[in-house]
């Protein structure tokens, strides 16, 4: 027997590992979130970047927009009407050769009648209807005007056709067909059941649809499209030649039930889709006319990559990649696009499914589950900084986690945090079952080391979100800070309450996910006031905690709020807007608020302002670099939360 060996994959990416890391995607987002970025914009670039170098939306609609400038240079739109003069030159001339050397009262009124002809094409070919031909080429010629034209157009409205229409019995067929169509798309258009109707339509007239469409809502969306692509001919002509093909087409299809269930087709389809842009003009160049099935066919495809570059940019509210239509990628772009497509919208359909992001009316957002991880992120890289940085902080990581061991130990219980006093555990567990290896443990034998209590802390944390944030590239390293602290609290200091304020022109509270996808508004304002104000709120909920502010800004207050409750900008700053926020600052530090200050940037003005607070609240200012802002902040908020209450208590 042949015995097969398996191994790991080694040659090359393996073809069984999913189209992409979901959680590197989220990562992708938290890093330019994390850099200053919008959150919007980072989920929206995920999709249109894509991810280990497969092609992503920016790459597919530049594509569909290189296409769409080579349809633009195919030809001249006006090749139907060119074509029909030179048909038509071509007829006369042959005529006017046949009736060469002949003086006859018949050949005299034929010259005469080709000599007086109109200048139009259309009407020329209309005043010919009846002429007598003595030359068989030049017949020939003029019934290829018409003839070739009613061909063309039929046969862009309706791929399938096989066979001229030039016999009335097959004209009478195709007027059957398109009678049958117009009577299936008034009922679905009063929204009736037509799945009969349309199953019975396709039995008697499939061969007239290649394409084989699903339902009716396929055909419509196909034979509309073409309809559309006719009408936008029409109206991208000048208004000379649009009468000239107009007439000619009348011409052709004539005025019997082909010309009729025709014209209410399109009347129908228009009705069923009047997004299509059935009225846009184009401007196409090139040096070749067009026919009319080439030009039809070339409006048809700028069309189709039109909605298609619409659908890959994204850019309307609550868009997503469902949108897009893959069928369409594939027809304009080939299978390779189409694959790229559905691996975005599995890679989108897979975050959600896995709980990294929910779908709103504004489009994605990152999940709890999401803002944890992009929490945690910015707290190891804070952590990292603690740790390496020139200033010899110890690592944070069993910070606050316990309080000071006494020495006692005491019964393991369900949700201690405490560690584990292994050497007690041990001789419990050896003093219940007997000296000897391997020592079995029970759940009883668990002891761990007894702590003392920790205080809590009430911790807001007010960050600037002023225009200046923003010009001076201390957005992200503000978001990181603020995140990065959240974490912290959530993860090791569950007992703690922290708040985080952001102040413009205005202050407000921000939670995690608020935080997370805040963008700036470019409003000038920096209202310490208000966010002191919101401060003091909230450590006054949490009476028996110890009570931090940290203050991270790069200006000095410039708002404040007046006593109708609006705020109020001025710059250069005011006494008034001066005064109000210390006072805020005076009302903390009677509360007994630790007030430390972060001042991003060396303006004068800062410098003097927080000098004086700190002076005034026996608080600290600290002058990090924007990337040393986050351990600092961190660092402070654990000295902080230990700080002055518990001495004054001893």
């Amino acid at each position: 027997m042949k015995r097969n060996r398996y191994g790991a994959w080694s040659g090359g990416p393996d073809p069984l590992a999913p189209p992409y890391d979901v959680r590197a995607a989220v990562d992708e987002v938290g890093a330019e979130v994390l850099e200053g970025g919008s959150l919007r914009d980072a989920l929206r670039n995920l999709l249109r970047r894509g991810l280990a170098n497969r092609g992503g939306l920016d790459d597919l609609q530049a594509r569909a927009r290189r296409m769409r400038r080579d349809a633009m240079r195919r030809g001249q739109l006006d090749g139907a009407v060119t074509r029909a003069q030179q048909l038509l030159d071509q007829a006369l001339a042959a005529e006017r050769e046949s009736l060469a050397g002949r003086d006859d009262d018949a050949a005299l009124f034929n010259s005469a009648v080709l000599d007086n002809l109109p200048r139009s094409t259309a009407r020329a070919v209309e005043e010919l209807r009846d002429y007598e031909w003595t030359s068989e080429e030049g017949r020939q010629r003029y019934q290829q005007i018409l003839d070739g034209l009613r061909d063309e157009v039929v046969e862009q409205r309706f791929r399938g056709m096989q066979e001229s229409l030039r016999d009335p019995a097959a004209q009478q067929a195709a007027a059957e067909m398109m009678r049958d169509l117009n009577a299936l798309l008034a009922r679905h258009a009063r929204g009736e059941d037509t799945t009969d109707q349309f199953a019975e339509f396709m039995r008697r007239h499939g061969d007239y649809f290649p394409e084989q469409p699903a339902d009716v809502d396929e055909l419509v969306d196909a034979l509309a499209r073409r309809a559309a692509a006719g009408e936008r001919l029409m109206r991208s002509l000048s208004p000379q030649q649009r009468d000239e093909l107009a007439s000619l087409m009348q011409q052709a299809l004539g005025n019997g039930d082909l010309a009729r269930e025709m014209a209410a087709l399109t009347d129908n389809l228009r009705a069923l889709r009047p997004d299509l842009g059935w009225d846009r003009r184009e401007r196409m160049r090139g040096e070749e006319p067009l026919g009319y099935g080439d030009a039809t066919g070339a409006l048809e495809e700028i069309g189709e990559l039109d909605d298609l570059i619409d659908q890959l940019g994204q850019d309307h509210p609550g868009a997503t990649l469902d949108d897009v239509d893959v069928e369409a990628v594939e027809r304009a772009l080939g299978r390779s696009a189409a694959d790229d497509v559905r691996r975005l919208q599995e890679l989108e359909r897979e975050m959600r499914r896995q709980g990294w992001v929910n779908r709103s009316s504004d489009g994605l957002t990152l999940s709890p589950k999401a803002l944890r991880r992009l929490g945690g992120t910015a707290l190891r890289q804070v952590f990292a900084d603690l740790t390496g940085g020139p200033r010899g902080q110890h690592d944070l990581r069993d910070a606050g986690a316990a309080g000071e061991v006494t020495g006692a130990s005491r019964p393991w219980e369900y949700g201690d945090e405490q560690p584990l006093d292994v050497v007690r555990t041990l001789t419990r567990a050896v003093a219940r079952g007997g000296a000897g290896v391997p020592v079995r443990l029970e759940v009883e034998d668990f002891e761990v080391v007894e702590t003392e209590r920790r205080a809590t802390a009430a911790v807001a944390l007010c960050v600037d979100l002023s225009y200046s944030m923003v010009a001076e590239g201390r957005w992200g390293p503000m978001k990181q800070t603020a995140l990065a602290l959240s974490h912290l609290v959530a993860t090791r200091f569950p007992q703690d309450a922290l708040q985080i304020i952001g102040f413009g022109r205005s202050a407000a509270t921000l939670s995690q996910a608020e935080l997370a996808a805040i963008e700036p508004d470019y409003e000038q304002g920096t209202n310490l006031h208000d966010a002191l104000r919101r401060a003091g709120r909230h450590l006054r909920k949490h009476p028996e905690a110890e009570p931090v502010v940290l203050v991270v800004t790069d200006g000095e207050p410039t708002a404040h709020v007046d006593e109708d409750g609006y705020p109020v900008f001025m710059w250069p700053p005011t006494r008034e807007t001066i005064t109000a926020t210390v006072q805020e600052v005076d009302k903390l530090t009677r509360f007994g608020a630790t007030l430390n200050l972060f001042m991003l940037g060396e303006d004068a003005g800062l410098r003097r302002f927080v000098d004086a607070v700190a002076r005034r609240s026996g608080g600290r200012v600290f002058t990090p670099s924007s990337g040393d802002l986050g351990a600092y902040v961190v660092s402070d908020y654990i000295r902080a939360r230990r700080g002055r209450r518990g001495s004054r208590a001893a």
